[in-house]
């Protein structure tokens, strides 16, 4: 086991325990604003179709009921504008950090096989290289990488931590370059639902992939969007030819989302109403951040969606966390999501509206 542990970083989160320590000692408690975690109800009607498939004594299949599939490619056509969607095209996951750690061991890359990622970025795509034995190496635009050996590009648009948006120019571009060389790309688009000052575009729009899904996957979560990060429901849409083999891989592993969040993820994607309530209250709850952060004397950048505000006082990260533990706010350091990170924080906007104003009346002290 230690030959496998060993090929992974110390797990940052570790690193933060003292401050969340100080954090917690303050008088009105931690106002925690350092990891993503949802924390509103799960819409009933969700929570009613899981109860409903309570009684599920057999096992799932790894492709997930029709049920299931017909929910994934009507939302696909529906909400990101793709067509021609079938039940080739898609395929249920465990959660997508479970997809992002282990598919370049599930594609068959090692020692040789380069996997690249953004210079900021999600610390899971890393360690899924690490795994494998890859190689692994960021960007900050991709089609200026070296296309030699390179067998796996991740996109994510929107950012995590940085909520930048990738346009549609861009993604038409990097799409066709992946192509001419070679290279499977995988798109995290997970903060797709949440855009604020941008409307996020996926890899599926025929607009950016000429009406092929040929050599491009996306990968799409329900944590965000319906609060479900406790059932691990997620999914990956696109190519065929590439979803096929996961698919017989995963089958041998077992690597099955239960009968009950199956159940829970067709009420969901069956249902928008549930995502536009919630969009409000992350709204709300972005902008009264962000005032507060400014009128601190905060930079905001990029954040123009997702569920995070890049923060930076241009000075080192952990001198801006040890700060706002004082005042009983715990954030993430931006060095957890790369060396360019090292001036930045992450600030998440998944705490209560009575936490998010005791945030905001700290930081207007």
């Amino acid at each position: 086991m230690s030959a496998v542990s060993d090929r992974l970083p110390t797990f940052p989160w570790d690193k933060l325990a003292p401050y969340k320590a100080t954090a917690a000692a303050h008088q009105d408690a931690i106002v925690d604003l350092s990891v993503g975690t949802p924390v509103d109800p799960v819409p009933e009607l969700i929570q009613k179709a899981l109860i409903d498939a309570a009684d599920s004594p057999g096992y799932p299949t790894v492709w997930g009921t029709p049920e299931l599939r017909d929910a994934i490619t009507g939302w696909v056509e529906r909400r990101l504008g793709a067509r021609g969607v079938t039940h080739r095209h898609v395929l249920p996951i465990v959660g997508s950090k479970e997809l992002v750690a282990w598919l370049p061991t599930q594609l068959g890359l090692g020692p040789g096989d380069r996997v690249a990622h953004p210079r900021l970025a999600y610390p899971t795509y890393e360690v899924g290289a690490r795994l494998a034995r890859a190689e692994y190496e960021v960007y900050d635009d991709p089609t200026d990488l070296d296309p030699e050996g390179l067998k796996l590009l991740w996109l994510n648009s929107p950012s995590n931590p940085t909520g930048k948006v990738l346009s549609k120019d861009e993604l038409t571009r990097i799409v066709a370059w992946a192509r001419e060389h070679g290279v499977l790309l995988f798109s995290d688009e997970c903060y797709l639902e949440l855009g604020w000052e941008a409307d996020p575009v996926s890899v599926l729009h025929p607009d950016v992939n000429g009406g092929s899904y040929e050599g491009i996957v996306s990968v799409h979560s329900l944590s965000k969007r319906s609060n479900l990060a406790g059932y691990r429901a997620a999914f990956l849409a696109g190519d065929p030819a590439v979803l096929a083999p996961l698919l017989e891989i995963r089958k041998h592993g077992g690597m099955m989302t239960s009968a009950t969040t199956q159940a829970a993820a067709v009420a969901a994607l069956g249902d928008d109403a549930h995502v536009h309530e919630q969009r409000e209250r992350y709204a709300a709850r972005r902008t009264a951040l962000r005032e507060a952060l400014l009128s601190h004397g905060f930079r905001i950048e990029h954040s123009e969606a997702g569920l995070y505000l890049w923060a930076t006082r241009d000075e080192s990260c952990w001198t801006t966390v040890a700060h706002l533990a004082d005042l009983g706010i715990l954030v993430a350091p931006g060095d957890f999501y790369g060396e360019a990170g090292e001036n930045f924080v992450r600030v998440a906007l998944t705490a209560t509206d009575e936490r998010i104003a005791a945030a905001v009346a700290r930081l207007a002290r």
